[in-house]
């Protein structure tokens, strides 16, 4: 990005995405990784600058929102690069696990319980 003039960005926001405000697709919570393809694929389109500083940050996996704090970018404009270098297969995604409920240890509760009395 180079930093900022008197009138803000140098590059102004809706370049980076093309004029989109909306990702194309569903595939990104603040908590996905994405992580770059190495190599990466013979016919894919040569990235903008942008998007190269995105595959550089991405050599490890990373999550979205460091990435967008790394390139103080907001989160909306990084996910709508980050749908392009997916389409493109520069990128993999990987989805945040989710979390199976457990049954509490009803054992544990018990004590905390008695302890919490004694108090």
């Amino acid at each position: 990005m180079g930093g900022d003039d008197s009138a803000g960005r140098l590059v102004r926001l809706f370049t980076l995405t093309g004029g989109r405000t909306r990702p194309s697709r569903a595939d990104f919570t603040l908590i996905t990784t994405v992580t770059a393809v190495d190599p990466p694929p013979e016919r894919a389109p040569r990235p903008q600058p942008e998007q190269t500083r995105i595959l550089r940050r991405c050599a490890r996996p990373i999550a979205v929102a460091e990435l967008a704090a790394h390139l103080d970018l907001p989160v909306s404009v990084v996910v709508i690069m980050l749908c392009d270098l997916l389409e493109a297969g520069l990128i993999t995604v990987h989805p945040p696990h989710p979390v199976t409920p457990r049954t509490p240890d009803l054992d544990l509760l018990q004590k905390v319980r008695d302890g919490l009395g004694r108090l």
